[in-house]
């Protein structure tokens, strides 16, 4: 019998510096607010992780590190073999300090100041602080649209195509054939690809009908990057880190001499090997429990918004534990929502216009089935006694 774990126990997060709980009057101008917000979870990481973690603390020297070591190679291809039946080229992996980090040294690398950057929309803001920031323009596509993907793709200045795999905020995983689709495209037109993969961990395939394809499995002789990290799935994202792998042995080792003299991060943080070590070992189990507790707190939020809103017709997202609810059919006004969920309710939840998609709202459910309850039922509340007064009064 498996190992049974406890997702139900709060664990308090106020005064752990932590930005959802400590930091949320830094964008809702409020403190003490119940928040829904930035994408990471409540629940601590898996004991295997915590184990090897106290161990490596036990040892009390932290020197200088390698990650090109075969503890963290094999581990990751490990993962990638168990759980997406595919075979890594480990000669293949870097590293980075975070997932978006890589992906502004690879902007750097692949494309230069006014040079396009296509993105599908909605978009994780993120991407669009990375490449608006590098002084690239983004050129956002639909999800789904194709056609208008090819249009952006061919267009001569366009360089580089940021995939959010499985994507962000709408949970949406793709296809084989989507994926394969899209690499013949970018190859057609000479654009790289990098593929942010950090959400694959999270694949609900109950709801997606499919599993996660890495690009690795489609990825042809153009350009491309893979990157990723345990921090997601696992919860330690503080601990910093993550990985990637980059297919041109010349963009690979120009990508790890800009981090090892021009950003000056030749040695990783310890703790970060230790933890996705540990947890591409050993973590599957938890994983895989946390995923299905998860997947009932997505199926609660649809039975709640069915029942108060059907007209929604809202499902659970085929990936990650972001609801991402489309509220344009009730007719609710941005401003006015945020003002009540604020100021009325006490509750934290991200707004659409975030991602470039006003109208919707975006609700962390990584969290207690308690925590879950309190914020779908403000939410729904505050649409509610919007219809009822459409002024917020």
């Amino acid at each position: 019998m498996g190992a049974t774990y406890d997702f139900d126990t709060v664990v308090d997060r106020r005064g752990t510096w932590c930005v959802q709980w400590d930091g949320v009057a830094d964008r809702f101008g409020v403190d003490g607010l119940l928040p829904f917000t930035i994408s990471d979870m409540d629940f601590a990481t898996a004991p295997e992780v915590l184990a090897a973690l106290r161990d490596r603390l036990e040892h009390g020297v932290f020197g200088y590190t390698t990650w090109q070591q075969d503890d963290f190679r094999s581990a990751i291809a490990h993962w990638y073999a168990t759980r997406y039946g595919t075979t890594i080229d480990t000669g293949q992996l870097v590293y980075g300090p975070s997932v978006l980090n890589q992906l502004s040294q690879l902007l750097r690398m692949w494309s230069g100041e006014g040079d396009g950057v296509v993105v599908h929309t909605p978009t994780y803001d993120g991407f669009r602080k990375a490449i608006t920031g590098l002084g690239r323009e983004l050129r956002g596509v639909p999800v789904g649209d194709e056609e208008a993907l090819e249009r952006e793709l061919a267009r001569a200045d366009a360089k580089v195509l940021v995939l959010c795999s499985p994507h962000n905020p709408t949970g949406r995983v793709w296809t084989a054939d989507e994926l394969a689709r899209t690499a013949a495209l970018a190859e057609r037109h000479g654009v790289a690809v990098i593929s942010d993969e950090i959400h694959a961990d999270f694949v609900h395939e109950e709801y997606a009908g499919r599993g996660h394809v890495p690009w690795t499995r489609v990825a042809g002789a153009g350009r491309w990057a893979l990157i990723s990290s345990g921090s997601k799935a696992f919860n330690f994202p503080a601990l910093t880190g993550s990985y990637g792998l980059i297919g041109d042995p010349a963009d690979r080792a120009a990508y790890v001499r800009r981090m090892e003299t021009g950003e000056g991060l030749a040695s990783p943080a310890v703790l970060s090997l230790t933890a996705h070590i540990a947890a591409y070992r050993e973590g599957a189990g938890w994983l895989d429990a946390v995923r299905a507790y998860v997947a009932g707190n997505l199926g609660h939020v649809a039975e709640r918004l069915g029942e108060a809103f059907p007209e929604l017709g809202w499902a659970p997202p085929q990936a990650g534990y972001l609801a991402w609810i489309d509220l344009r059919p009730l007719g609710v006004d941005d401003a006015a929502l945020q003002r009540v969920l604020v100021e009325r309710e006490g509750v934290a939840i991200m707004g659409g216009a975030v991602y470039g998609a006003p109208g919707f709202v975006r609700l962390n459910v990584g969290c207690p089935r308690g925590k879950v309850e309190l914020g779908v039922a403000a939410l729904i509340r505050a649409v509610e006694g919007l219809a009822a007064s459409p002024a917020g009064d």
